[in-house]
């Protein structure tokens, strides 16, 4: 029996809900997620086309919600009740998610913003500040400044938040490793309950790779990313932010619970241009334009545009890939369920063996968790397990 397409697929009740707003102020040089400006844009039409998607393909009782982008935030007040408020209708999520978590920009987030999106049911606000140098935050195209930051960080906490994350980037062109971490302790001593801290990353396509392979900027040699990656984490741990993956610190246990389902290779569902699903053994996403996935959604209440379902070993190669990067690592044996892969002999664990020959991986306690030696090469180390290294894979993180 053929299975259904992707347009039919029906999740599991629980599985968590990624729902994307595309609009930003501006652009930033380093971002490949789909984005567009808001000015001129009808940002009701698309809360309207979100809401209609929700009706075919949301899932009943999420676990986490997560809104992302673009920046959430940007919306006026009376469009996030319509979303939220909608999505709570057709999915039940004030009753079910443990996480509902919203990315904010400080630029578009102020003391009724912020207690708005929490009396609307969320409960974990994710603010990109990025930098606190004028210069950094000028090359990455950033249009809030530094005061910004902090104050939208405070307006965060007088509101009531109680699970604040704030997004940092690191080792960018001309960047100072001693500046780094100056700024890094200025914004811990706001006391954020989470930090995604990221070393910049060179992203296909971005105005930021265009600079740097015409010449215009530098990036950072391998040697300082080193440098800036292990000082980092230090740093961080000093002041009591546990590393649960490469890039992710917390205190108080206050993991993203949203990305760690992405980090198990668990289902999850995405609304919105450009948004990724995985229901079952299938892979699927919506088209990278609003007018396109509008169009879609408006004609047949959906807008798959490509699906794939990868063979056993693929899925087990990506369960690992994705594993690898979090502080517990990989159970081999719930991978293998998490793949569907039934075959006897696990090329994975045989991969695992070569590199703990070379002490890039270790066992500890049925899990394959990357050593000292192996955590600042992991993203190296985890393609390994890739059938094909090279692959970008739609992997829908967010902070």
């Amino acid at each position: 029996m053929s299975r259904p397409p992707a347009s039919d697929l029906v999740p599991e009740p629980g599985t968590p809900l990624y729902v994307h707003l595309p609009y930003c102020v501006a652009k930033c040089t380093y971002c490949d997620f789909y984005s567009v400006e808001a000015e001129g844009r009808d940002v009701p039409a698309v809360v309207g086309d979100l809401l209609a998607e929700a009706d075919r393909r949301a899932p009943s009782a999420p676990r986490t919600v997560f809104l992302g982008g673009g920046t959430p935030s940007l919306l006026e007040e009376a469009d996030l009740a319509r979303l939220l408020d909608g999505l709570d209708e057709r999915t039940g999520f004030r009753d079910s998610a443990a996480e509902v978590t919203a990315e904010c920009n400080p630029e578009s987030l102020d003391e009724p913003k912020a207690r708005r999106l929490l009396e609307l049911g969320v409960n974990r606000l994710s603010v990109g500040v990025q930098s606190l140098e004028p210069r950094l935050l000028a090359l990455f195209g950033r249009v809030h400044d530094v005061d910004q930051s902090f104050a939208a960080l405070d307006a965060a906490r007088r509101a009531g938040c109680t699970n604040l994350s704030v997004d940092l980037i690191y080792a960018a062109p001309g960047q100072e490793l001693a500046t780094w971490l100056a700024d890094l302790e200025r914004v811990l001593e706001r006391e954020p309950d989470h930090v995604s801290a990221y070393n910049l990353a060179f992203e296909k396509g971005t105005l930021m790779t265009h600079w740097m392979e015409n010449g215009t900027i530098q990036p950072q040699d391998e040697e300082a990313e080193l440098a800036f990656f292990e000082a980092t984490r230090a740093a961080l741990e000093r002041r009591g932010y546990a590393a649960y993956e490469v890039s992710n610190f917390a205190s108080n246990n206050l993991h993203c619970l949203h990305n760690e389902n992405y980090w198990e290779n668990g289902p999850y569902v995405g609304l919105g241009p450009s948004a990724v699903s995985k229901v079952g053994l299938t892979r699927f996403g919506n088209p990278r334009s609003v007018n396109a996935w509008s169009r879609g959604v408006r004609a047949q209440g959906q807008a798959v545009e490509w699906e794939e379902t990868p063979p056993a070993d693929v899925r087990l190669g990506e369960t690992w890939w994705l594993g690898l990067r979090t502080t517990r690592g990989v159970d081999p044996a719930a991978a293998r369920s998490t793949a569907g892969y039934r075959a006897s002999l696990d090329p994975a664990e045989d991969e695992a063996l070569d590199l703990a020959a070379l002490a890039y991986l270790e066992r500890r306690g049925g899990h394959w968790r990357l050593t000292p030696r192996g955590l600042p090469l992991a993203d190296a180390i985890a393609r390994r397990f890739l059938a094909d290294p090279s692959a970008t894979l739609a992997t829908p993180l967010s902070g």
